[in-house]
């Protein structure tokens, strides 16, 4: 059907957790499809399904040492060429403006845009939310089912309690815990 591979992540600004980044070609059209952030966790959950079933795709995954030894944009120059050579007959468009040097089509906001993109996106927040609420039943004092790894105020105030854990991106330097200038 499509000739256009797209490609978003989930988990970029999260605290803690791993980074997904997620390459889809639609074998067919699936109504309903839209940039993650703006549905349901059920509706995202129902066209995960059928995007699943309906649709060539790849998804990687780049643990919370990875994104540290190796910072944001190698992850994702990583996975951008990746799936360049494994899509390597289609199109690739990513969502956001930079390409991180692949020559890889970049779109503003083409998770709202592109149906393929909207697959991409919705693949990978489901397969990273679905890790984090794993991993809430081995870290059950963090909260990671409710918040999924990003700096809510829950999730501040559990590092604050407990301390970090070995999902926590070391490398991220939360402000809430930086000393002030006007200390």
């Amino acid at each position: 059907m499509s000739k256009i591979c797209g490609i978003d992540e989930a988990g970029r600004g999260a605290l803690a957790g791993c980074l997904a980044v997620a390459a889809c070609v639609l074998n067919k059209k699936i109504p309903g499809l839209n940039d993650s952030k703006k549905l349901t966790a059920k509706k995202r959950k129902e066209l995960f399904d059928k995007i699943f079933a309906n649709s060539n795709f790849l998804i990687v995954y780049f643990s919370n040492q990875d994104i540290d030894e190796m910072g944001l944009s190698e992850c994702l120059r990583r996975s951008l060429n990746l799936f360049k050579l494994h899509f390597k007959e289609y199109e690739l468009v990513y969502d956001g403006n930079a390409d991180y040097g692949t020559r890889v089509k970049t779109m503003i906001k083409a998770d709202g845009k592109v149906a393929e993109v909207s697959a991409a996106s919705i693949l990978a927040k489901v397969s990273r939310d679905m890790l984090m609420d794993r991993w809430s039943e081995v870290y059950p004092n963090y909260g990671y089912a409710t918040h999924k790894g990003y700096g809510t105020k829950a999730h501040l105030e559990a590092i604050s309690r407990f301390g970090e854990c070995e999902l926590t991106r070391k490398s991220f330097k939360i402000k809430a815990f930086q000393p002030s200038l006007f200390d």
